[in-house]
């Protein structure tokens, strides 16, 4: 009697992952206005960044305006046949309607064409003493009109001084950010702003910056996911200027930049939405 013997090959594959995986998350260059401009030096601007964008970006950032309120129709219908610039507002009053003269609301931005609107501005805190807690009520009262919020948090000088930064930005992102859900801080973008580093001739570091952004993710992390927290992205908002911004936004946790000054000059805002080419 012969005896056959089957023989079984198994082969192994072996699936090498990169330590870095790149970013997945949105590229974002926003341009805070501030109280700047008129109607037709608005129109001007926005001209002028679109067709410099048009012959010169090669990437994918997603490029929001943000000027003051009374701009915010005329430039939804200068934007309307270009799908990829936003328009936002500088910010909004919590409550949807009501006897509040000199407010905007959600609603009323939402009409203009708006999609993003910041939330929590360190110039907000500063002149118009926002607290964590109403600012809470503001990022919810956009969400519920399905606008994306820009919540902006950073630390003073005195506070860097004594190296208190991350309590101070730590506490800022718990108290007006923990009691949404995880499909809602989902949607969040944020806005790292370093308050001593604007408009006052110190500059952050690139290291710096990328410090505050993870710590930033990391505490998300801890309240959501890892996951959740690799998704959202993270805007840094210190004096970036065309020559540091590619610097800056190498950074594997700096996913673009809320732009002050240099977004009133065509010409450097769209240097720096080129950083990321």
């Amino acid at each position: 009697m012969e005896v056959y013997t089957a023989s079984i090959t198994m082969t192994i594959c072996i699936i090498a992952v990169p330590k870095h995986v790149p970013k997945m998350r949105k590229q974002i260059v926003a341009g805070n206005w501030k109280m700047n401009c008129t109607i037709d030096e608005g129109k001007r601007l926005v001209s002028e960044v679109v067709q410099l964008m048009q012959n010169e970006i090669q990437n994918n950032a997603e490029v929001i305006f943000i000027p003051p309120y009374i701009h915010l129709t005329n430039l939804s219908e200068q934007l309307l046949t270009n799908d990829t610039l936003y328009l936002g507002a500088q910010n909004c009053h919590q409550n949807k309607s009501g006897a509040y003269t000199g407010e905007v609301s959600a609603t009323m931005i939402k009409s203009c064409g708006a999609t993003h609107v910041i939330i929590g501005h360190s110039e907000r805190r500063e002149y118009f003493s926002e607290s964590d807690a109403l600012l809470a009520e503001k990022v919810n009262t956009v969400l519920e009109n399905d606008l994306t919020p820009i919540f902006c948090c950073g630390e003073r000088l005195e506070s860097r001084e004594v190296n208190t930064q991350e309590a101070v930005v730590g506490e800022q992102v718990r108290n007006a950010l923990f009691h949404l859900s995880t499909e809602e801080i989902a949607k969040m973008v944020i806005a790292y702003e370093p308050v001593w580093a604007i408009g006052t001739g110190k500059t952050a570091s690139a290291e710096q910056a990328q410090e505050m952004h993870a710590f930033i993710r990391e505490t998300i992390a801890e309240k959501y996911s890892n996951e959740i927290a690799d998704s959202i992205s993270i805007l840094y908002g210190g004096s970036v200027k065309p020559e540091n911004a590619t610097e800056i936004f190498s950074q594997p946790d700096v996913d673009g930049g809320l732009i002050g000054g240099a977004s009133l000059k065509s010409r450097d805002f769209v240097d720096i939405v080129k950083a990321f080419d």
